[in-house]
C-alpha cells in the first residue's frame, strides 16, 4: 500500500515537484523564455525542458501532465495574439477554433507521456546504469516527438485552409513541412536534450530510492 502510495503522481513528494515544475512551465510559457517568435510561421520553444524533466523524475503521468500545461501556454499564444497565425486561425470559425486548440494540447501530451514511458522502460531494463544516456535519449525524444506530432497535425488539420496557405506562400504540404521543421527543430532537440537532460539527471539523484 505504501509502495503504490509512493508510485503515485499524487503523492505529496511528486506534486512538490511536480508543482515547481509547472510554475517553471507556466514562466517559461507567458515570457520570451519559452518562445522565441523566429516568422509568423516559425517559432523555437524552449518549454519542453521541464516537460521531459517532468518525464524522468515523475514518469509518464508527469510528463504528461506537464506536457497538458504547455498546451495551453501554446494555445495562450492564439488568444493574446502573440502567434497571428494562431489567432487569426481561432477566429476562423468554431471548427477551426477546435482544431487548433487540439493541434496545441494533444501533440504536447503525447510528447510529455511517451518519453516517460520510454525512460522507466529503459531503467527497468538496466538498474545498475547511471543512467545518463537514457536521461538524455528521453529529452532528446521529447523534442523530436513535440515536433513531429505538432507538425503532423498543423499539416493534417490546416494545410488546406486558405489563412495557412497564404501565410506559407504554397500550398505544398512538403514545403510547408520544410518550412516548419529546419533549424528550429534541430535547435530546439539540441537545447532539449543538453539541458533537459543535464537537469534530469542532477534532479533523478535526489529521487527516494524506491521511486529510482
Amino acid at each position: 500500500m505504501n509502495k503504490s502510495k509512493d508510485n503515485s503522481i499524487f503523492s505529496t513528494g511528486k506534486m512538490v515537484r511536480l508543482a515547481v515544475l509547472a510554475a517553471i512551465l507556466l514562466v517559461m510559457g507567458f515570457t520570451p523564455l519559452g518562445y522565441l517568435k523566429v516568422n509568423p510561421v516559425m517559432t523555437i520553444t524552449f518549454n519542453m525542458i521541464p516537460v521531459v524533466v517532468g518525464a524522468v523524475i515523475l514518469g509518464p503521468s508527469g510528463g504528461a501532465i506537464l506536457g497538458i500545461i504547455f498546451g495551453f501556454t501554446s494555445f495562450s499564444q492564439a488568444l493574446s495574439g502573440s502567434d497571428p497565425l494562431g489567432a487569426a486561425l481561432l477566429n476562423q470559425s468554431f471548427l477551426s477554433a477546435v482544431l487548433l486548440f487540439v493541434m496545441c494540447v494533444l501533440p504536447r501530451f503525447l510528447a510529455g507521456w511517451i518519453p516517460g514511458l520510454l525512460f522507466r522502460s529503459m531503467s527497468k531494463i538496466d538498474r545498475t546504469n547511471s543512467r545518463v544516456f537514457y536521461i538524455a535519449l528521453t529529452a532528446f525524444c521529447g523534442s523530436v516527438l513535440n515536433t513531429v506530432f505538432f507538425v503532423s497535425a498543423f499539416v493534417g488539420f490546416f494545410a488546406t485552409n486558405e489563412l495557412v496557405t497564404g501565410a506559407f506562400g504554397t500550398t505544398n504540404v512538403w514545403t510547408m513541412i520544410t518550412i516548419l521543421i529546419t533549424m528550429n527543430a534541430v535547435v530546439e532537440a539540441i537545447v532539449c536534450t543538453v539541458i533537459g537532460g543535464g537537469i534530469g539527471q542532477v534532479l533523478v539523484q535526489f529521487l527516494p530510492s524506491k521511486q529510482k
